[in-house]
């Protein structure tokens, strides 16, 4: 189980370096755009990318 845990981990670095290292222009507008929006909309963007990552995972096994 913990084996599976730290794969998982590793794999989000990976994945979350993807857009950073192919377009770092791109990803700091993002981040200022990002910046500049309120919590409310953070937070239901938060949620929805946890309710995707749910439903992905429910498909998945």
């Amino acid at each position: 189980m913990w084996h599976d845990l730290w794969v998982a981990l590793a794999l989000v670095f990976v994945i979350e370096g993807i857009w950073p290292f192919l377009n770092p222009a791109g990803m700091r507008r993002a981040l200022r755009t990002m910046v500049e929006q309120e919590d409310g909309v953070l937070r239901v963007a938060g949620l929805v990318s946890m309710l995707a990552g749910l439903g992905l995972l429910y498909l998945v096994n």
